[in-house]
């Protein structure tokens, strides 16, 4: 009996999609891996994996990013967003970071392109971030038509390892 392309993408773990999409990554520009998938898709059990099996830093962005922010008023927390997660990357001194919980960098009063703010993160070394959504027609998506977070980009130029929610 043979298994087919689609058989085997299902039994294959999601962390060696992202592995791979990371080894791919190295030779790119921006070395950004987006991990998409809607909540309960084992986004976070995937990163999980990559990390023990890599060794790589998991910052959980939106834990991190707040209790630095803490300090900031109000009108110094957009101005200081980017500073702040290059330095959190840097503190690990890793070629590759991984990133979960990345919901924050939605936060419509942080005034934030999360796309493009991650994108100049990768571009001294590989990210692979988390983006709660989905892959829709060659785009990525975060939150509902309607929603005041709502996001849409195309991923031409963006890697993109995708799960739809766990069977």
């Amino acid at each position: 009996m043979t298994t087919t392309t689609t058989e085997r993408m299902v039994s294959r773990p999601f962390s060696e999609e992202i592995r791979d999409q990371i080894r791919h990554a190295e030779s790119l520009y921006h070395r950004l891996v987006l991990v998409v998938g809607p909540p309960g898709s084992g986004k976070t059990k995937a990163v999980q994996a990559v990390a023990q099996d890599t060794g790589a830093p998991l910052v959980n962005v939106n834990l991190e990013l707040s209790r630095r922010m803490l300090d900031l008023t109000e009108q110094q927390r957009p101005l200081r967003v980017q500073p702040l997660l290059d330095a959190m990357l840097a503190e690990s001194a890793s070629d590759l970071v991984l990133l979960d919980n990345t919901e924050m960098l939605f936060d419509l009063s942080l005034k934030q392109d999360p796309l493009r703010l991650l994108q100049g993160l990768s571009r001294r070394r590989t990210v692979a971030a988390t983006w709660c959504g989905s892959l829709e027609d060659n785009q990525i998506v975060y939150a509902t038509p309607g929603h005041p977070e709502h996001r849409r980009h195309s991923i031409d130029g963006t890697l993109v390892a995708s799960r739809e929610a766990s069977r």
